[in-house]
């Protein structure tokens, strides 16, 4: 058992000069109170002096359904002033539920995120516009967030004259078109030469440089997609300083190359919803919560009725870097448990150890190199010997 008990991680514990960047998972936020489902994580995101979420669904009233996929419903657009009132600066859109509404619901999204003052990246009018990147600031120095989409479907993605969300492409093992549930094998090589463009293009202008990929296998533990290693190794090798990762709905494992972290999947931010009840009326979502269970072998624990996931589900976490004057990154994670029947909160030592215990087991069940953990008052500390 890894003794580790993280304190509140605010801005005063940071090293002398360094400026603390926060990251979240998935956030689906449809149901009402959302300052109070965020309130168990708020604390560490208000203490950051950069926090990063990534947006799942669009906020929007009405809207067209997309066709092709399980669409997810639209959230109350109310619910992103709660985000904003949470501590989040920054929201990644590229995933593959950003398009659910359609190009209204994008729409709607950014236009409520521009009014709140919160920066983003992924999803656009066109695919110029989603593929650029969130420029924001830690103090006077300059950080640039990126947002792909690697699971599909290509029905969300933009175009040159249709709205939608950035991407990756992805090639699948039997040729079929790109879905969450295809069998997705190798980065093309077209996705590889969009990182090194984009990167090269912000690279620039900031001094850090932050990949969101929205990747991954869902509801299952530790297993990492072929891709999912060399994709992100490439974005490294592009220019990038980190790489954050969601979508999988729990947690991944963590490793480092040329020296950057790799967060291979934060697991849940906060999701709260009702769309993965089986008793409801919208047949396609129905469906999809009796098929997952047979997909993925597990049964929802009852108590967790808004966040119905996979039981490991339950450990999550906010992942934290120190970034020093010098451009040094300290990388490490804060430990989340999340409450019935949905809640995320900043965990306590006992709880904080059963997380570490799962990062560091899971690691190992990827394949990955095994990880060090160090105790500090404001995060897990994480490094790799063997990196």
């Amino acid at each position: 058992m890894i003794n580790h008990s993280v304190n509140n991680p605010g801005r005063d514990n940071a090293g002398a000069g360094a400026a603390s960047i926060l990251f979240s998972g998935d956030l689906v936020l449809d149901v009402a109170d959302a300052d109070y489902w965020l309130s168990g994580i708020a604390p560490a995101i208000h203490g950051a002096d950069l926090a990063i979420g990534h947006l799942e669904v669009p906020h929007c009233h009405g809207g067209d359904e997309l066709v092709g996929d399980v669409p997810a419903p639209g959230a109350d657009p109310e619910n992103l002033d709660a985000a904003a009132r949470a501590g989040f600066r920054v929201l990644t859109l590229a995933g593959n539920h950003i398009a659910d509404c359609g190009a209204e619901g994008i729409r709607q999204t950014i236009d409520r995120l521009d009014r709140l003052g919160i920066g983003h990246a992924g999803a656009g009018a066109n695919l110029t516009a989603a593929r650029a990147a969130a420029m924001t600031h830690c103090g006077d120095r300059r950080v640039a967030v990126l947002s792909y989409n690697c699971v599909g479907p290509e029905a969300a993605w933009a175009t040159a004259g249709q709205p939608g969300c950035a991407y990756l492409p992805i090639l699948t093992g039997d040729g079929s078109p790109v879905r969450p549930l295809a069998p997705l094998t190798v980065p093309a090589a077209a996705a590889v030469g969009m990182l090194h463009s984009d990167i090269a293009a912000v690279r620039a202008k900031a001094e850090l440089v932050i990949v969101a990929l929205h990747k991954g296998i869902v509801h299952t533990p530790a297993r990492l997609a072929t891709y999912e290693r060399p994709l992100a190794q490439a974005a490294i090798d592009a220019g990038a300083d980190v790489v954050i990762s969601h979508h999988a709905h729990i947690l991944r494992g963590i490793e480092f190359h040329r020296g950057r972290p790799i967060y291979h999947g934060l697991g849940n931010g906060c999701v709260v919803t009702r769309a993965f009840s089986s008793n409801q009326d919208h047949p396609a979502r129905a469906e999809w919560s009796r098929r997952r269970r047979e997909l993925f072998g597990f049964e929802p624990d009852p108590a967790y009725e808004l966040a119905p996931f996979h039981p490991e589900a339950v450990h999550s976490m906010l992942g934290r870097l120190l970034w020093h004057p010098d451009g040094r990154i300290e990388s490490g994670f804060v430990p989340v448990f999340v409450e019935p029947p949905g809640q995320p909160v900043l965990a306590g030592a006992g709880r904080a150890a059963q997380v570490c215990d799962y990062v560091a087991r899971i690691t190992l069940a990827a394949g990955l190199p095994a990880l060090q953990f160090e105790p500090r008052a404001d995060m897990v500390g994480v490094s790799c010997s063997a990196c």
